[in-house]
């Protein structure tokens, strides 16, 4: 194992930053969404872009697995099942074009649509009707963008918060719900990083044994955060924080 790990020649900052960033991981999957795009940043950072997605994923489904096992019985399946087919469309789309799509422009891009995105549900916050959007463009759009974000290059995370805050799902229900959600997808999409973009490797495996612990951590920590947030604040962190992200994006 230690001369796989030596392989990487990483330094003790970069050691930290990895572990760091696994820390954070375990604190998203609890129910702090919002910081995913942090994640991304630093992993991408040490790694590089492609490559960290295959490091990185392995860890999001140990990860999943025990956001499952917590908030299991506040899943919703009706909205698994409407944005389902959809996602894995994306995630097909973004098999065949995320060895050609600019880095840049596809960020810059997401950026753009997840600050719109939180403006219109900032806007809808603040509006005396709680309406729940019944178009299913609504649904299809932001499954197919989950999709397509969430393989390209593990970004879907802004566009189901907003998804879910737009359906208005208490705080239980919006964490279970995409953990299904997620835990499904991520386990359809590791094929792909194995035999296709070739992302996830017997050395990125033995990293994510050595990382685990900092998930368990990261999770059981977010858990305890995640009891102490109401609703009506919980709402309002995911908007701040998913707006953030998409600013950190885009001046990246």
């Amino acid at each position: 194992m230690s001369s796989i790990l030596e392989a990487y020649n990483l330094t003790a900052l970069q050691w930290i930053a990895i572990c760091f960033a696994v820390f954070l991981l375990g604190l998203s999957k609890s129910g702090i969404k919002g910081i995913g795009i942090l994640i991304v940043i630093i992993l991408a950072f040490v790694f590089g872009e492609k490559a960290s997605t295959g490091v990185l994923l392995p860890m999001l489904i140990v990860a999943d697995i025990f956001a499952v096992i917590y908030y299991n019985r506040h899943a919703q399946w009706g909205y698994i099942k409407k944005l389902m087919p959809w996602m894995i469309i994306g995630v097909l789309v973004g098999v065949w074009v995320g060895n050609d799509i600019s880095e840049v422009l596809f960020k810059r891009i997401m950026a753009v649509i997840i600050i719109v995105s939180v403006i219109i549900m900032f806007y809808t916050e603040n509006r005396a009707s709680k309406d729940i959007p019944k178009n299913k463009l609504f649904s299809t759009g932001a499954g197919f963008l989950a999709g397509f974000t969430t393989m390209v290059g593990n970004l879907a995370g802004p566009i189901s918060n907003i998804y879910f805050l737009a359906m208005r799902l208490p705080k239980n229900e919006f964490i279970g719900t995409a953990a299904w959600l997620f835990f499904i997808i991520n386990v359809f999409k590791l094929p792909f990083h194995f035999f296709v973009w070739k992302t996830v490797t017997k050395e990125t495996l033995v990293l994510n044994t050595v990382l685990i612990p900092a998930i368990i951590i990261g999770f059981f920590v977010g858990v305890a955060i995640v009891k102490l947030i109401s609703n009506i604040n919980y709402r309002r962190f995911i908007l701040i924080v998913t707006a953030l992200g998409g600013a950190v994006m885009l001046f990246r």
